[in-house]
């Protein structure tokens, strides 16, 4: 899952938009984006938060400097400990041309001590998105761990995994229907990379038209697909 293998497999794929959403880090979306130069895919600047819930939120900046700056609240909240590479695996940093610059020490599987309110309201400070990830699943979703999403948490999507179709989520969990709903691939494998996808009608590849999207304003829609 380098960031050049990523590309290649993106546009072999025929997508056109991708995010790369590492947990409580995003170290290495800089390098995608780079690697991703004059391809014509575009790569946006994404993180997986862990909550301290224990429900993933996936966040979706307009820059990388919002990304960034949105990594250090996550460092300073991030459960202390260094990652054990035999146990987790190498949490690699690499540039553009998949060369090894670094490796992350922080464990960047365990929760942040941020609640899901708390990090909504900063990724919007940032200007960001905000869905919660793969609400289907038992494990590390906010229906799996609250058993319920909060009237009052101003999601803007709710991400649907490749396991269901939408409308087998919605039966599932008839709470869901109300939001935007989206599906993504959720790849950790190069395999995995558009297993599953989301049209989106839009004018062109940025986080306002896909806000837009998400909104159904100015003729902009989402199409999920299975």
């Amino acid at each position: 899952m380098s960031p050049r293998r990523i590309v290649e497999t993106a546009i072999k794929k025929e997508l056109d938009i991708i995010a790369v959403c590492d947990h409580n880090s995003c170290e290495n979306v800089q390098a995608t984006i780079k690697a991703a130069r004059d391809t014509g895919l575009t790569v946006l600047s994404g993180m997986e938060i862990t909550s301290a819930e224990e429900a993933h939120i996936i966040a979706l900046f307009p820059a990388y400097d919002a990304a960034h700056t949105f990594q250090g609240t996550v460092y300073q909240h991030l459960t202390p400990g260094e990652n054990d590479d035999a146990l987790f695996g190498e949490q690699i940093i690499v540039n553009e041309f998949d060369e090894v610059e670094g490796y992350e020490r922080r464990l960047l599987i365990a929760a942040t001590d941020l609640p899901v309110g708390a990090i909504v309201s900063e990724i919007h400070r940032l200007h960001g998105i905000a869905i919660a990830s793969h609400v289907d699943r038992e494990a590390y979703s906010i229906i799996g761990q609250l058993g319920f999403i909060p009237d009052d948490l101003p999601l803007d999507a709710v991400e649907v995994s490749a396991s269901l179709s939408i409308p087998e989520a919605c039966r599932k969990f008839p709470q869901i229907d109300k939001y935007t709903l989206i599906s993504s691939s959720d790849a950790h494998f190069l395999h995995d990379i558009g297993k599953v996808v989301t049209q989106l009608m839009i004018e062109n590849p940025t986080l306002e038209e896909i806000n837009k999207a998400f909104k159904g304003s100015e003729n902009r829609s989402v199409t999920p697909k299975t």
